[in-house]
């Protein structure tokens, strides 16, 4: 699996990293019970501090892509569906153009929300 990560992007490190391993799962290329690259290794390929893998890692975690686990490193569920894993990706999109506009937090939830209403 390629990572890649663009320090000038407005979307964090850690962010740009979940994004790439649920474009992974998305498309079939990673599948269930494969491991991803140890947070060292990855972070020194790529460049940027162990704890910016760590941080993309635990969102993967808590959406339910990959299980961290103590000496084995972070292992890909499939618990999601490539269908869930895309709809990450457009929410990373989302969000990345939201804040490109200088919207805040607040602002993007507002914006998902009003989506969400009745018309």
């Amino acid at each position: 699996m390629l990572f890649r990560v663009d320090p000038r992007s407005t979307v964090p490190l850690g962010d740009q990293i979940a994004a790439a391993v649920r474009g992974a799962i998305a498309d079939g290329s990673v599948r269930a019970g494969e491991r991803l690259p140890a947070g060292r290794e990855l972070a020194a390929s790529l460049g940027v501090n162990v704890h910016t893998v760590l941080r993309g890692y635990q969102r993967l975690k808590e959406e339910g892509l990959i299980e961290l686990r103590r000496g084995r490193g972070a292992v890909v569920t499939g618990v999601a569906s490539p269908a869930r894993a895309r709809l990450g990706e457009a929410a990373d999109r989302l969000i990345a153009e939201a804040r490109r506009l200088g919207l805040s937090d607040d602002e993007i939830v507002g914006v998902v929300r009003q989506g969400l209403a009745p018309r």
